[in-house]
């Protein structure tokens, strides 16, 4: 799961995508990590209303510092979900770079949430700017395409 600075969208979305994987039954078979598109936030923990609203929602909220996508770093994945169009943009511009022939299929994360279906914005909000409703919005997005993300891999898993 990628953002920009790593504190918010991709690790509420990677807590949730934990847990979902978990109810699966597919967590021991699926590796589940955030990064963020700038270094601005390097090594800070997850927003703390991001934390609250995960805690508060009853998900665990792991110890986490932010990172920035490193070069190299998508050929280490199958898979790359992109919070926003923006982010998609720059991870295929770091794919690009990376020159790697093994890079991670770079998608967005609402492409596979069925209530953004007819959506022609699929960005998942960014809650940082707001107040704690906003984070609250922002978890409801990631959970709503949570499912599909798990569907997904499920089908991945089982061509291989």
């Amino acid at each position: 799961m990628v953002c920009t600075g790593n504190i918010c969208r991709s690790p509420m979305a990677e807590v949730v995508l934990r847990e979902r994987l978990g109810e699966s039954g597919l967590a021991e078979r699926v590796e589940v990590a955030s990064a963020g598109t700038s270094n601005e936030e390097e090594g800070n923990p997850i927003d703390r209303r991001a934390r609250a609203v995960l805690a508060e929602n009853g998900y665990p909220v792991p110890p986490h510092r932010a990172h920035q996508v490193a070069p190299g770093e998508l050929a280490r994945y199958d898979l790359a979900l992109a919070m926003t169009e923006q982010h998609a943009r720059a991870l295929r511009r770091r794919a690009e770079l990376d020159g790697s022939a093994s890079s991670a299929e770079i998608r967005l994360w609402r492409e596979f949430d069925p209530t953004a279906a007819d959506a022609t914005d699929l960005d998942v909000p960014d809650p940082w700017w707001g107040g704690i409703e906003d984070f609250h919005d922002t978890l409801a997005v990631v959970e709503s395409g949570a499912d599909g993300v798990v569907t997904y891999l499920r089908e991945a898993l089982a061509r291989v």
